[in-house]
């Protein structure tokens, strides 16, 4: 897709919004990196997963993604026989303990959800790696006493080793004439020796090794020579302990490279999961619909809202709530290809003909990168090979051209690139030169977009190009509508309209003297000779595009009849297709089978079976009961 046009049309933006609704970093990455796509199929695939998590989420089975993060590398360091440190083994057990649960949410899912079945298939219950590795190292990392009995036995020696070391230094404390020497009354530790601080001056009456000096050298820390050997001990042990944890350390490794592959996979299907799950998020937060996919060039948005002005006018830059008529994006409607490709917009400044352009584009690009849209149920969106816009005023300082050159420079490109899959958005068309000059080049640029066959949208001030449409049936004129009386733009679309500047109503409006605008409806009037031809066409071309949307209404309307009535035929067969399958097991029950008894809310063992009368004699608990056939069901139905 065109990069230009992405930046142009702040499909970043859209990146961004759908980033912040996912649990993890591996779904924000992907978020990140979401472009539009080309291959329809995979399209609609993506946008049927967004539409199941909506409706799983709406069901209020949220996936548990709890402890999911990125330790791909990690379990392909243990799957090469690399030790893995205990807080990294922990960060793979939260990962191992998340599959288990993600196992168990998929286990609930409904057969209407077979596309997020398919896809958290990768996902093995690797809980009991997990399990093995919380049995073995604690939360702060500590490996447990219990991972082995080597481990055990070696810090009990120690442990017994440090009594015996306290022991001994608390009976040096108690000798009056070894206290005389100490600078104060009790011992302290060195590393991992016990020291007794003795005045520098008495240093030769106490055998044993100094450690170091105080600051003053004042004070020598003395580790006393009856005590040494038992430190020395100490190490011996120590070393034992920690050869005995790199070995635990190792063998926990060694279960995780065991499932570094299945690990791996279900991180993957995971990380997809859940940048589905931010979709559909966004989609449920700003009611967002998925839209039909074609390949036949069909555009038609219904109640299309631009979806980062719907997200401005949530937020405030205080924080605060905005009033609700600040928060009020006005919707539009919008068709290409159907019968016309080439769509002129015109209309007052600040009148919307820009956000209609960008509405249009994001929209495209946000259905061919597998999201819904804001727009209306029933909105058809097509696989657009190319989508290229030229809008706004982009003076090129790097290149020495002109806002017009620009804009020719751009529009060159786009000619050169699009084809009839393309979309091509073109902003103030002819603007920025001459007016008859640049309503020529308008025209030609028109015809050059019409003998491509691509779908396009130009918004135009000039009033040559207002006319083109009539002289081409391929081409269609619409309007921004202009409120004259509020002298405010409405920001609704009128397809089958051209917009008028409506210069002389508003400067009636603003007082301007009566001679200046009689003479300037006079001027008016030698433009307009023989305009009254226009205006008919107009009428009758207006006549022709409110049938075509009332037709396009009326088919819209079979079209959710038809799947409301398969909906309720699918229904209608699934239901028909368990009741048989029930009898057929009623038909089939026997003493000895195993049965559910919702009536008693108790499992119980048949003990009889009397098909004439059509009942069952039933052992529950101490006694025995006759119920019907259709109080009995499998005995699955208990989890249920």
């Amino acid at each position: 897709m065109d990069a230009h046009t992405l930046e142009l049309l702040e499909f970043h933006k859209i990146r961004e919004l759908v980033g912040r609704y996912a649990f993890s970093t591996l779904g924000k990455d992907l978020a990140s990196q979401a472009e539009p796509s080309t291959d329809a199929d995979g399209i609609r695939a993506e946008l049927a997963l967004v539409r199941e998590m909506v409706d799983v989420l709406g069901q209020g089975q949220t996936p548990p993604f709890a402890g999911l993060r990125d330790v791909r590398l990690l379990a392909r360091r243990a799957a090469i026989g690399a030790m893995l440190t205990s807080d990294q083994l922990l960060d793979v057990a939260a990962v191992l303990t998340c599959t288990g649960h993600m196992y168990r949410w998929r286990m609930r899912l409904s057969e209407l959800h077979q596309g997020l079945i398919s896809l958290t298939t990768p996902i093995e219950d690797l809980g009991l790696v997990a399990k093995s590795i919380a049995g073995s190292i604690d939360s702060r990392g500590h490996v447990l006493d219990m991972a082995s009995p080597e481990l055990a036995a070696v810090r009990q020696k120690i442990a017994d080793l440090d009594e015996k070391v306290q022991s001994r230094i608390k009976h040096l404390l108690r000798d009056p004439e070894l206290r005389k020497i100490l600078r104060f009354p009790n011992a302290t530790v060195s590393g991992d020796h016990y020291v007794l601080p003795v005045a520098i001056n008495y240093r030769h009456k106490l055998t044993g090794v100094i450690h170091r000096t105080s600051s003053t050298g004042e004070t020598v820390y003395v580790e006393p020579a009856e005590i040494a050997h038992l430190s020395a001990e100490r190490v011996v042990l120590k070393s034992d302990e920690d050869r005995e944890t790199k070995k635990i350390l190792r063998k926990l490794t060694a279960e995780v490279g065991k499932v570094a592959r299945p690990l791996a996979n279900a991180i993957d299907a995971m990380a997809k999961l859940d940048y589905v799950a931010a979709k559909a998020r966004y989609a449920r937060e700003f009611n967002l619909t998925c839209p039909d996919i074609n390949t036949d060039g069909r555009l038609w948005l219904r109640d299309a809202r631009h979806p980062l002005l719907e997200q401005l006018f949530r937020e405030s830059p205080d924080g605060a709530t905005p009033p609700a008529a600040q928060r009020l994006v006005v919707p539009i409607e919008v068709r290409l290809g159907q019968p016309f490709n080439l769509l002129i917009i015109t209309g007052p400044n600040t009148g919307g003909k820009t956000v209609t352009l960008k509405t249009t584009g994001l929209l495209c690009m946000m259905a061919q990168a597998g999201m819904h849209i804001p727009a209306g149920q029933g909105s058809n969106v097509p696989v657009f090979s190319h989508i290229l816009a030229d809008i706004g005023d982009e003076q090129s300082l790097e290149q020495s051209l002109s806002t017009f050159s620009s804009h020719m420079s751009r529009i060159a490109h786009i000619l050169q690139t699009a084809d009839a899959r393309s979309l091509v958005l073109l902003d103030e068309l002819g603007a920025g030169t001459d007016p008859v000059e640049g309503a020529a080049l308008g025209r030609a640029i028109l015809d050059e977009l019409d003998m491509i066959g691509c779908r396009a949208m130009v918004t135009t001030h000039l009033g040559d190009l207002k006319t083109y449409a009539f002289h081409n049936d391929r081409a269609e004129n619409a309007a921004v509508e202009f409120d004259v009386q509020t002298l405010q733009p409405t920001y609704r679309l009128h397809i089958g309209q051209f917009g008028m500047s409506n210069a002389l109503k508003i400067a009636r409006r603003l007082r301007l003297p009566r001679d200046l605008l009689k003479r300037a409806h006079k001027y008016l009037k030698r433009r307009q000779r023989g305009g009254a031809n226009l205006v008919n066409l107009q009428e009758q071309r207006e006549e022709t595009e409110k049938a075509r949307a009332d037709a396009l209404q009326a088919q819209h309307e079979a079209q959710k009849e038809r799947e409301e009535y398969a909906r309720k035929l699918a229904e209608l067969e699934r239901l028909e297709r368990e009741a048989k399958a029930m009898r057929e097991w009623r038909d089939a029950l026997k003493p000895g089978d195993t049965v559910w008894v919702p009536k008693y809310d108790k499992q119980g063992r048949i003990v009889r079976v009397d098909a004439k009368r059509g009942t069952v004699v039933v052992s529950l608990g101490l006694g025995q009961w006759e119920v019907t056939f259709d109080e009995v069901f499998p005995e699955r139905k208990a989890e249920e």
